[in-house]
């Protein structure tokens, strides 16, 4: 069966490399068609993609589906679709005055068959974003999502087989054999979202074919509330972005950071807004199951450790319900006094889990955030412009969002990416189409150029026409 699957991989792969040679550059109107068939795919299979994610889940919520993933992608598409022209034009550059009156241009020209690697936590946005940067930008796109939600991925191929021919954008489905069998194949560009971990086996498999990579990973990203800050709109805002998904979010808060003498004070806010964001869990809709059994026990075995090491550890069961693994839903839980050297301090969460750490001055939190890998986002909250622009100057981190949570990923019209451990490259808007582009300089010699007076035999033309150029420059 892997032998079969790994077949019709490589078969895929050599279909859309051919179709490519013969449109190395799809017209504006054949790349819109695509973009507008992708609009129509998400569009027409709404209820379908919902209920597919839900039942691998277990438990998430159609309107969440409907807003963090597919509300998402159609807005990308449309984006696309009416800057489109512009992204695609060759673009004038200024000629520096020795090369006058020679000319140079810019063509972004598509990079040939691009390689997406979605996982399992947005598996509709992060399959279907990144396709769209790459069929604007003219490629031809293959995309591995994760086994971790077959009855989605399953879906995803069934569907994108309907809206599109197969040497224009397909979909292998398969286990992790199968993902680096994937990986492995000399795409034009790769582009995986996923884990720090797999993300450095990714890069390495994509580097014995030199195929350059994009990679969106993860890490902790902080959340710093700045004495300035309006607390109860700051804690509604981090409960949400931090629950949302049950925590399964690659830019959700990792932990906050609060002044020094308030963390009892703003646990306790937090146990109040989750309460209200969710007042039962087991058989609430609105709040997502864990993904898996294994993942569950992760999260359990992080809470459990700092417990057992004299952590305090809130957990906020309004109704106080039994939970467990079988159901897969997790109390969101509130952690205090937790030690640097728990899992729960040094690995990413990607769970309802919410340490809480106290600070002395922007020095010690800046500090705090500096000891760390770059985090994928930072979440700043206040008033005070000059401790905002310290943060912002001192530490570094793939996308901030000031006074609310997660926002930076949805604008089209800045990059997302992380930085150092959070990942390589950018996409979305046109830094995706950038992405998948090669900008290719043009340079364009006018009839009028002295250049042949600067060839051999050389004499004293030469060196005065040299000079001359050594004054200009």
């Amino acid at each position: 069966m892997l032998q079969t699957r790994q077949n019709t991989l490589g078969v895929k792969f050599e279909a859309q490399c051919r179709a490519f040679e013969k449109e190395p550059f799809p017209a504006i109107e054949v790349r819109k068609d695509r973009l507008q068939r992708l609009l129509a795919l998400t569009e027409s299979h709404e209820a379908e993609i919902c209920a597919a994610i839900d039942s691998d889940f277990s438990a998430r919520a159609a309107q969440e589906t409907r807003l963090a993933e597919l509300f998402v992608v159609r807005a990308g598409i449309r984006h696309a679709i009416s800057h489109l022209r512009s992204w695609m034009r060759e673009r004038r550059v200024a000629t520096s005055l020795p090369f006058m009156p020679g000319r140079n241009r810019l063509l972004p020209q598509p990079l040939g068959v691009v390689g997406i690697v979605s996982p399992w936590n947005y598996p509709f946005q992060l399959a279907i974003a990144p396709a769209t940067a790459a069929l604007a930008a003219g490629n031809r796109v293959l995309i591995k999502p994760s086994e971790l939600t077959p009855k989605f991925s399953d879906l995803l191929a069934r569907l994108v087989e309907e809206h599109f021919s197969p040497d224009e954008m397909s979909v292998v489905v398969g286990d992790a054999d199968v993902g680096k069998a994937f990986v492995s194949l000399a795409f034009d560009h790769l582009l995986f979202t996923g884990s720090t971990n797999v993300g450095r086996q990714v890069a390495l498999a994509a580097a014995a074919n030199l195929t350059p990579v994009t990679l969106e990973l993860g890490g902790k990203s902080p959340a710093i509330f700045d004495p300035s800050c309006d607390l109860d709109a700051a804690v509604a805002s981090i409960a949400y972005g931090k629950l949302l998904n049950a925590g399964q979010t690659c830019i959700a808060p990792d932990y906050l950071m609060v002044p020094q003498g308030q963390g009892a004070a703003i646990a306790a806010k937090f146990a109040t807004a989750m309460a209200k964001l969710y007042p039962r869990l087991g058989d609430n809709a609105d709040y997502t199951a864990i993904v898996s059994e294994r993942h569950h026990r992760r999260l359990s075995d992080m809470v459990a450790e700092a417990r057992d090491s004299g952590a305090e550890i809130i957990e906020v069961n309004p109704a106080n319900e039994k939970l467990g693994v079988t159901d897969r839903k997790m109390a969101p839980a509130l952690v205090r006094n937790a030690a640097d050297t728990l899992r729960l301090m040094r690995e990413e969460i990607f769970g309802p889990v919410l340490p809480i750490i106290e600070y002395g001055t922007v020095n010690d939190a800046i500090e705090h955030v500096n000891r760390g890998e770059r985090p994928l986002a930072l979440y700043w909250f206040g008033t005070d412009s000059a401790n905002r622009q310290r943060v912002m100057h001192e530490t570094v981190a793939g996308g901030v969002t000031v006074n609310d949570c997660m926002l930076h990923l949805v604008q089209e019209r800045q990059p997302f990416g992380g930085v150092g451990e959070s990942g390589i490259g950018s996409y979305h808007g046109e830094w995706g189409f950038r992405t998948f582009s090669k900008e290719k300089p043009i340079f364009i010699q006018s009839k009028l150029s002295a250049g042949a007076l600067l060839r051999p035999p050389y004499g004293r033309t030469f060196e005065r026409i040299f000079r001359l150029l050594n004054l200009i420059t």
